[in-house]
C-alpha cells in the first residue's frame, strides 16, 4: 500500500515524542513492504527527497514570509504540505491513503482528502484539553476544534494507550469502533548503543559515589517536574548522596531553576539543557534510577526507552504511563501529584539495587512482546486495510472527483458544481449511538 504520512516533525526536527514515532513506524511499515512517502517541515535549501530503507521523506522549508503568531506558523506548514503533495501527483505520484499526525497537520490532511478523494487516517498523540486540565482560553479552544475536525474527518482514529482511548470518547464524543488502540514502540538496540567512556560521561554530571536520579524530556509543566523537587528533600534526608539529572529543554526550565534555587536544592540537581542521543544512553546506563513523574501522559515513551536502556523506571500511575509500568513487576509507580509516595518509591530502588535488577529484566521482556514495532507496524497495517477495504465499496471508490462534478453539473457561476462532502460516509460526533448513518448524494453509505 501507498501511504502519504503527514507529520509536523521527523528527524532531525524533533521537539516531542511525535519526531521518533512516525521514524520509527515508517521504518517498521516500510519492513513490511509498505510504500511510504513522509511529508514534514525543514530548513531552507533542505527541499529534497532522503531515501531512508524505502522511505521517501520530503523535508520542507515553506519559504513564506516569517509568520507573525504560532496559528500563522501552522497554516503556512500545512499550505507547503499540500503545495509538495499536488506536485507529486503531477510528477505521477500515487497514494492509496493519507496518514496524518496530530491537529498540526489537520488541514493538510483535510484538504488532502478532499482534493484527491483518498481516506484519511489520523492518530492523535495527545490532546489540547489534557495537556492543559481543561481550556482555558481561546488559543487552546480552537486548537481543540482543529482536534475534534481531524477526527471527524478521519476514517478511523488511532491513539496509544486506553487511557487515550477514553479522553478521546469523552472530549470528542467519538464512537467506539471509530478508534484503535495501537502503542508506541521502540527499537531497544537505539538506546543501548555506547560511544566513549561511560564513567568519564557520568564524571561530568556526578561524583563516583553520588546516585544518580535521572529525567529526561521536555522540560513543561505536564511532565511534573515540580514534584520530583518536592520529593528531593525526603529523598536526600534518607540518602544523602544522590543527584538529580534532569536533561532537556523547555519553556518550564527558568522555573524549575529558580525553585530548586529557593528550595536550597541547586547544589543535588543539573539540569544539562539539550543532550544527543549518546550522552542519553550513557546516562541512562549510568543512573540507578530514571524518574518520570508526569501530570499528563497519553503514553509515555519515555519509560519505553529508559527499559529498553536497562534503567530501572519509576512513574506516576498516570496515563498511558500506569498501563506500560505494572508495579513490582517492570517498574514501580507512585500515587498522582504525591511526592511522599513518589519519594518512597525512588528510595526502594535506590536501597535495593538487587531486587530492582528483577524489574528492569521483566521491562526487557514486556519490551519484546508487547512493544517491538514489528507487531506494531502490522497492527497500523490492519487497520490501514480495514480503511482501503470500506472505501472500495464507498461511493468514494467508486466514483472518481471529475465524474461527480459533471454529475452535479454547472452552477450560477458557471463553474462546475462540486458536493461540499463528496458521496462519502462520515460519523456524527454528536453524543448518542456509534452507528449513525448519513446519506449523501441519494444513497445511505453506514457509518466509520
Amino acid at each position: 500500500m501507498k501511504v502519504l504520512m503527514l507529520s509536523w516533525e521527523f528527524p532531525p526536527q524533533s521537539v516531542g515524542g511525535i519526531a521518533p514515532h512516525v521514524h520509527d513506524l515508517t521504518l517498521a511499515l516500510a519492513e513490511k513492504g509498505q510504500e511510504i512517502t513522509v511529508l514534514t517541515r525543514g530548513v531552507a535549501q533542505e527541499e529534497t527527497v532522503e531515501k531512508k530503507k524505502g522511505i521517501k521523506v520530503y523535508p520542507m522549508d515553506s519559504g513564506a514570509p516569517q509568520p507573525p503568531n504560532f496559528i500563522s506558523w501552522v497554516m503556512q506548514l500545512n499550505l507547503g504540505l499540500m503545495e509538495k503533495a499536488a506536485a507529486l501527483v503531477a510528477q505521477g505520484e500515487t497514494f492509496d491513503l493519507i496518514h496524518a499526525h496530530d491537529w498540526l497537520v489537520a488541514y493538510a490532511g483535510k484538504g488532502l482528502k478532499h482534493a484527491y478523494r483518498k481516506p484519511l487516517v489520523a492518530t492523535v498523540h495527545a490532546t489540547e484539553w489534557g495537556r492543559n486540565n481543561g481550556l482555558h482560553n481561546e488559543l487552546q479552544r480552537y486548537i481543540s476544534n482543529v482536534e475534534w475536525w481531524l477526527t471527524y474527518e478521519a476514517w478511523r482514529v488511532i491513539c496509544c494507550s486506553r487511557y487515550m482511548f477514553n479522553e478521546l470518547q469523552q472530549i470528542f464524543k467519538l464512537p467506539a469502533d471509530k478508534l484503535r488502540i495501537i502503542p508506541n514502540g521502540v527499537y531497544p538496540e537505539a538506546f543501548r548503543r555506547q560511544s566513549g567512556d561511560v564513567r568519564a560521561i557520568r564524571r561530568q554530571y556526578a561524583a563516583d559515589d553520588e546516585q544518580i536520579v535521572f529525567y529526561v524530556g521536555r522540560l513543561v509543566f505536564e511532565k511534573g517536574l515540580d514534584l520530583l523537587l518536592d520529593a528531593a528533600p525526603r529523598i536526600l534526608a534518607r540518602r544523602e548522596k544522590v543527584k538529580f539529572i534532569i536533561a532537556g529543554k523547555g519553556p518550564y526550565a527558568e522555573h524549575l531553576h529558580n525553585r530548586a534555587r529557593q528550595m536550597g536544592l541547586y547544589h543535588k540537581f543539573y539540569f544539562t539543557g539539550y543532550i544527543d542521543d549518546l550522552t542519553r544512553n550513557a546516562l541512562f546506563s549510568a543512573a540507578d534510577v530514571a524518574v518520570f513523574p508526569s501530570f499528563y501522559e497519553p503514553f509515555g515513551i519515555v519509560a519505553l526507552e529508559a527499559m529498553a536502556a536497562g534503567t530501572p523506571v519509576v512513574v506516576t500511575d498516570t496515563g498511558g504511563l500506569g498501563e506500560v509500568v505494572h508495579h513490582g513487576k517492570n517498574g514501580l509507580k507512585a500515587f498522582p501529584n504525591n511526592p511522599e509516595s513518589l519519594a518512597d518509591n525512588i528510595l526502594w530502588v535506590l536501597t535495593y539495587p538487587e531486587q530492582a535488577k528483577a524489574l528492569r529484566e521483566q521491562a526487557y521482556r514486556d519490551l519484546e512482546t508487547e512493544y517491538n514495532w514489528e507487531k506494531i507496524a502490522q497492527r497500523t497495517i490492519d487497520v490501514y486495510t480495514e480503511v482501503q477495504s470500506e472505501y472500495e465499496r464507498s461511493a468514494w471508490g467508486r466514483i472518481p472527483p471529475k465524474t461527480v462534478a459533471e454529475k452535479d453539473g454547472p452552477n450560477r457561476f458557471g463553474m462546475p458544481s462540486v458536493t461540499p462532502f463528496p458521496t462519502g460516509r462520515y460519523t456524527t460526533a454528536e453524543p448518542g449511538p456509534s452507528r449513525q448513518t448519513i446519506e449523501l448524494n441519494g444513497e445511505r453509505e453506514g457509518y466509520l
